[in-house]
């Protein structure tokens, strides 16, 4: 049992946590492998955030086990640790279940398994949970995202109890590691050759506030990093609004390595309502949040979430949420409607609002958006940026081109982002280049960084053309 296939659900955090069950496992002796059908084991580590996550990853279990009914499968991350127990009495289609309380015992916990197998009527799910006390810390070996871009967790767990999160069940309390620790495992990814540095966190306004940590904040951690030599990228993922500290601005106006990009979930545009899910905020606060970071900021990227269909959203309460949408003018946004949990202050509130209004809802901000992302985004054509390349693609076909088949056959495409867009949720740079450019064969490859002008907006995209240096 020494091949291991895993097969990742869930947010970035959860990403991380991929990436250390890995690494841990390749430190044991055990190999990765890409395809399942090559693995001895199967470990799915999953998202027990909302109702389509739970329901997707246990997709997945039942999916593994019909496909592969010999192999053995373990149920990792989140929805492991949130339903471990009973998970080990109804759930026959794995063969183990292990939590995140504790990432560095995964090689043991798959040594432990027998080589014979007894039915699942005479064997319960092997079970290991773990309670949450402290932030993992490991250097990682293997990545799970683009080459050359990392996602640096910096707290785990969270102390804000909105109304409809079951994180800080889920991954307990705010816990942050020390800025001596986080600053060393980036000095160890920057020498890799990681050039984005993404540092996440379920709120990293909150860094340094848990109960425990030792009174550092957010701006001490930027001041550090900048103290780093060598060109890269750090950007701010997840940033609570209730408790953004102004003293990062500073630190960003000094460093043009730390990116003017934020991700501050407003989640409502209604006062009533964010004061329901157990936030402080108001609407004309957040309103004032965002045009001071404009104001300081001008170069500004801005992403937010909002949530709609929560208890007692009325539909005056969405025309609110749908006029501060577009006062903020996000370049980005995301929209999810309510899920109902367990355990958390909303799972008992009345006034529900039905699935296919709110629904409706998202479908609306989501049309909002996508305008003002085609606005935000003409507003950075004709411009020269930095772009980390992911990946090269196969020379598409243009339905309105005028170039004959010898002049298109020499183009050649790549997929990358500039600095105001974060992987995996805002769009696309792409780079057009000559393929038979000896210099650009050189450089624009995945995990590189080069000049391109922006010069036209598809969708969320940008079209551009490769600056030669």
């Amino acid at each position: 049992m020494n091949k291991f296939f895993l097969d990742q659900h869930g947010c970035a955090k959860n990403q991380v946590d991929g990436e250390i069950i890995v690494s841990r496992l390749l430190d044991e002796g055990f190999e990765l492998v890409q395809d399942p059908t090559d693995a001895d084991f199967i470990i799915i580590n999953s998202c027990g955030f909302i109702e389509d996550a739970k329901k997707e990853s246990l997709a997945a279990v039942y999916d593994a086990r019909k496909i592969f009914p010999n192999k053995k499968i373990i149920l990792a991350g989140c929805l492991a640790e949130r339903y471990g127990k009973e998970f080990q009495e109804n759930l026959f289609e794995v063969d183990g279940i292990f939590g995140n309380g504790d990432l560095s015992k995964i090689g043991a916990f798959v040594k432990s398994f027998p080589k014979s197998k007894k039915s699942k009527k005479e064997q319960k799910a092997k079970l290991e949970l773990y309670e949450q006390k402290g932030v993992s810390c490991y250097n990682r070996k293997h990545f799970l995202n683009f080459k050359n871009s990392a996602y640096v967790k910096i707290t785990e767990g969270c102390s804000n109890f909105c109304a409809f999160c079951a994180i800080p069940i889920i991954r307990g309390e705010l816990r942050s590691r020390s800025i001596k620790e986080i600053v060393l495992e980036i000095k160890s990814l920057l020498k890799q050759g990681v050039f984005e540095i993404n540092l996440i966190g379920q709120d990293l306004a909150a860094f340094g506030t848990g109960k425990d940590d030792d009174g550092s904040d957010l701006s001490m951690l930027l001041e550090e990093i900048s103290k780093l030599k060598g060109n890269f990228w750090i950007r701010l993922l997840y940033i609570h609004p209730d408790h953004f500290n102004f003293n990062i601005i500073e630190k960003i106006k000094n460093d043009n390595r730390i990116l003017p990009y934020f991700d501050i979930p407003f989640q409502s545009g209604d006062t009533q309502i964010i004061q329901l899910m157990n936030r402080t905020g108001t609407t004309q606060k957040y309103l004032s949040l965002v045009k001071k970071l404009k104001t300081q900021l001008p170069e500004l990227a801005l992403r937010t979430t909002f949530l709609v269909g929560f208890p007692f959203e009325t539909q005056t309460s969405f025309e609110n949420t749908k006029s501060f949408l577009q006062k903020i003018s996000p370049t980005w946004s995301g929209c999810f409607c309510y899920s109902r949990e367990e355990d958390t202050k909303a799972y008992s509130f009345k006034n529900k609002v039905p699935k296919k209004i709110a629904k409706s809802r998202a479908d609306e901000l989501s049309q909002i958006q996508q305008e003002i992302t085609t606005k935000k985004l003409k507003e950075r054509l004709n411009k020269v940026y930095d772009v980390l390349i992911e990946e090269l693609i196969e020379n598409p076909q243009s339905e309105d081109t005028t170039n004959d088949d010898e002049n298109e056959s020499n183009i050649a495409f790549a997929l990358g982002r500039a600095w105001f867009q974060a992987p995996e949720v805002d769009g696309a740079f792409v780079v057009c280049y000559d393929k038979n450019s000896l210099k650009a064969k050189k450089q624009i490859l995945p995990g590189q960084v080069v000049k391109a002008k922006a010069l036209r907006v598809s969708g969320v995209d940008i079209d551009g053309v490769w600056v030669e240096k």
